[in-house]
């Protein structure tokens, strides 16, 4: 399964590299060699879309990717998300998409990475005091002055979506997507695919839940999660150990079979896989040669049911500031 997806006017690998947890404080301490050869194995397997946000550790993950791409950036689309406002103490500020502060944050951008241009550009959510035309429009500004190539979206529904496009062309949609995170299925998924609109879904693995990640000790902000919280997490492993045993049965790592679920489910969904070793890309990499039949994917779905899953993919707060859950 290694056809070409469309994003936009773009022709990409069908796994793109989100590089989130290759900053400290997402996932516990990272290892910046390591991410570094990560980087490098993507682009040398064809992976041609490297997501990050410009909030990722603030700064940290452009700054780690402008040294990954030395000599490499003409092999791939940079996917940025921005708005994100943050504190010294690493605290969340709230969202902030006014045209002036899209400026700011693109010439931040632009210089940490050290590029002329970022290829696909994206509020990370939506901002409740502008709306979403002004923001889009202030992208579209940035289009015609050369330093941006194309607009995506992030965690949005499809009256915004719609709004969106009608100011200017939509790429991409990205949006957590995995067999316990269904909810796109239900109205986004089929109006992005009659609008022709790509998708780059993240949390496939459900940040580690589907392929047995352990929390770590420090710095590892899963442990705020409700999925991750207490009994919610034993209810949960119960539904991993089911997808378990029917990986099992087909000789792959339940990561795998996650990802080529994934893969399977809408032809138009590029999955960003946030592997932070070379090992786990080979992981992921290995689920493009995954089959899977219509009978194995119901059963799939009746292992892990998504309404079996325990608590939300965020804590209330956020869940509530979701334009995708409304």
């Amino acid at each position: 399964m290694t056809t070409t997806r469309a994003l936009g006017p773009n022709r990409v690998f069908p796994l793109a590299l989100g590089c989130m947890g290759m900053s400290p404080g997402v996932y516990g301490m990272s290892d910046e060699k390591e991410s570094i050869a990560t980087i490098h194995a993507a682009v040398d397997a064809g992976i041609n879309v490297i997501d990050t946000g410009d909030f990722y550790g603030m700064g940290h993950n452009e700054l780690l990717i402008r040294r990954a791409l030395e000599g490499r950036r003409d092999k791939v689309l940079l996917s940025v998300k921005f708005g994100a406002m943050r504190g010294p103490d690493h605290s969340w500020g709230g969202v902030d998409t006014r045209p002036a502060a899209i400026k700011n944050f693109l010439a931040y951008s632009l210089t940490r990475l050290g590029v002329d241009h970022i290829d696909i550009y994206r509020p990370a959510r939506l901002d409740p005091a502008v709306p979403i035309e002004d923001t889009i429009g202030g992208v579209a500004e940035m289009i015609k002055g050369g330093w941006v190539r194309q607009i995506g979206l992030s965690e949005v529904g499809v009256e915004t979506i719609r709004r969106a496009q009608a100011v200017h062309p939509i790429s991409d949609l990205q949006i957590e997507y995995s067999v316990v995170s269904r909810s796109p299925e239900q109205k986004i998924f089929p109006y992005l695919a009659d609008a022709g609109i790509g998708v780059t879904a993240y949390g496939v693995l459900s940040r580690g839940l589907l392929s047995g990640s352990k929390l770590q000790e420090k710095g590892d902000w899963r442990g705020r999660l409700p999925r991750f919280s207490g009994e919610n997490l034993q209810r949960n492993q119960a539904l991993v150990a089911a997808l378990d045993r029917i990986a099992a049965d087909k000789g792959l790592k339940t990561a795998q079979l996650a990802i080529a679920w994934a893969l399977h489910k809408w032809p138009m969904i590029v999955p960003v896989i946030g592997a932070r070793t070379r090992a786990q890309l080979a992981d992921a990499l290995a689920a493009l040669e995954v089959t899977l039949t219509p009978e194995e994917i119901a059963r799939i779905e009746a292992a892990a049911p998504a309404d079996a899953v325990a608590g939300t993919r965020y804590d209330a707060h956020s869940m509530r500031a979701l334009d995708s859950e409304r």
